[in-house]
């Protein structure tokens, strides 16, 4: 803004003596076609007092310069996207500004997060199958269908939105919250989540996760600077009751879900949490391809070296191939772009309770494909922990 309005002077002061030298001219008798030229473009420049004016001579002006004209490429950049204008007021208790509130957009917003959880929960037992029937490691498929993944959102990026995609591959300035999304969003969010499918099972590594609402409600308590009410109390003590009897299976004096299922799950819960919350701004600004494919690219490049995968991945057939394909292009590729869109539209908090789509489907494949068995005590928390989703949306 302050460029713009040294511009704005420099502008006005050589109008004036544009002018000047314009009246001078006016007393010769002998005017040539230049001359003339000049002088009419004084006359156009002395309105600059009117609004519309002073911007295209100021516009005219600063596009002699170098520093001039980037500046105005970046301005135009920003305000390509109506989102990136209203992404400063956007909050996880509500959905972006940028989206309007209208029945419509929420309805939508509800159909892309459920079917995005519906993904994100098949996904696990595709994944579990890989880790227990091909033995691929949760690493090895993190950093392969990230990677892959990414080139997805990359393509379909620089299709549908290239704009946004240059721009946002050129603000080198946030590149460094680029990697910090990658890394906690993406990374920590699908290794963490892997490792608890590992552990455990699919329903139960996803049902934890689920207490990532637990999280956004903390964070977005600390941004308002408000405490929980009665209900959302009511809810994390839900939370916590669920989460032991799952853990202990109803046996308080031991632990019958492995204690490294259960790290890892919180992990998860808590990586989430941070997914609902970190690249709102970064997407209202540049989109949801653009921000997915580069944090999904950088994910799998910081794994790369250390899984190596052209090296490690285990043989598979046809079959293995194939839920290879689904983790990346149906249960990543589409489940983020479908969950991420949904959040834009409805808010982190109504976003993530639609996410229970999630652990119902992943308890109900888990027990179909991968002979999962659920105990009573399982089931009421369960219960118990959809009861905190109802209560906490």
């Amino acid at each position: 803004m302050s460029k713009f309005l040294l511009n704005r002077k420099s502008c006005a002061r050589s109008c004036e003596s544009d002018n000047n030298i314009a009246n001078r001219k006016e007393e010769e008798l002998s005017e040539t076609k230049s001359e003339t030229s000049a002088d009419t473009s004084c006359e156009t420049s002395s309105h600059a007092s009117r609004p519309e004016t002073s911007t295209k001579t100021s516009s005219k002006t600063s596009s002699k310069t170098s520093s001039n004209t980037s500046s105005e490429t970046s301005s135009k950049t920003f305000d390509s996207s109506k989102a990136a204008q209203l992404a400063i007021s956007s909050s996880p208790d509500s959905p972006n500004p940028a989206f309007s509130s209208s029945a419509r957009t929420i309805f939508i917003g509800m159909i892309l997060t459920l079917l995005g959880g519906a993904l994100w929960g098949t996904n696990a037992t595709v994944s579990k199958i890989l880790m227990g029937d091909y033995h691929v490691t949760p690493l090895q498929i993190a950093c392969v269908r990230q990677l892959a993944a990414g080139v997805l959102f990359f393509i379909t990026a620089s299709i549908c939105t290239r704009k946004q995609l240059v721009s946002a591959v050129k603000s080198t300035r946030s590149w460094g919250m680029f990697v910090l999304t990658g890394i906690v969003c993406v990374l920590l969010t699908q290794v963490s989540y892997l490792w608890a499918i590992d552990w455990t099972n699919s329903g139960t590594a996803t049902v934890l996760q689920s207490l990532n609402l637990v999280f956004v409600l903390v964070y977005a308590c600390l941004k308002n600077r408000r405490f929980p009410n009665v209900r959302e109390n009511v809810g994390v003590l839900l939370a916590f009751v669920g989460t032991a009897l799952m853990a202990t299976g109803g046996d308080f004096s031991k632990l019958s879900l492995p204690i490294m299922g259960l790290i890892w799950g919180l992990v998860d819960a808590a990586s989430t949490a941070a997914l609902a919350i970190m690249p709102v701004k970064l997407i209202a600004k540049w989109g949801n391809l653009s921000i997915n494919g580069i944090t999904f690219i950088v994910a799998g490049l910081i794994l790369l070296p250390f899984v190596r995968p052209w090296e490690t991945m285990p043989a598979l057939d046809w079959r293995g191939i194939a839920l290879f394909a689904f983790t990346v292009v149906g249960g990543t590729f589409g489940a983020y772009w479908l969950f991420l869109s949904g959040i834009m539209r409805v808010g982190a908090v109504r976003g993530t309770l639609l996410g229970a789509s999630e652990p119902v489907m992943a308890a109900i494949t888990a027990v179909m494909f991968t002979g999962a068995v659920f105990s009573w005590a399982d089931f009421v928390g369960f219960a118990l922990i959809f009861i905190m989703m109802t209560l906490l949306r």
